[in-house]
């Protein structure tokens, strides 16, 4: 099943990225070597992040959110996962 994660800045979340970015990218690619990662990306207005992934229950979506270094050095002040179905662009076999 596909889950929307969304991170929303704290307050210090601007200063604190450059340092945590490189072992953030490398978490994200390791989701995406899983074939996890469906996309991903901060919002250009600085407020946040959006990361869609695949996992197999909202419990797995929970671990793997939890366990961005985004999230574990507090860059991110909350986090929301949403359950996602894709209308469009439609995928094959739907």
């Amino acid at each position: 099943m596909t889950y929307v994660i969304i991170g929303w800045d704290g307050p210090e979340g601007q200063s604190k990225r450059p340092h945590h970015r490189p072992a953030h990218l490398d978490y994200l690619e390791h989701l995406q070597q899983q074939d996890r990662l469906v996309c991903a990306g901060p919002f250009t207005d600085k407020a946040g992040s959006l990361v869609i992934i695949e996992a197999d229950t909202m419990e797995q979506a929970e671990r793997i959110a939890n366990g961005d270094p985004y999230v574990t050095h507090g860059i991110f002040e909350r986090v929301e996962i949403h359950p996602f179905k894709q209308v469009f662009p439609s995928q094959p076999g739907e």
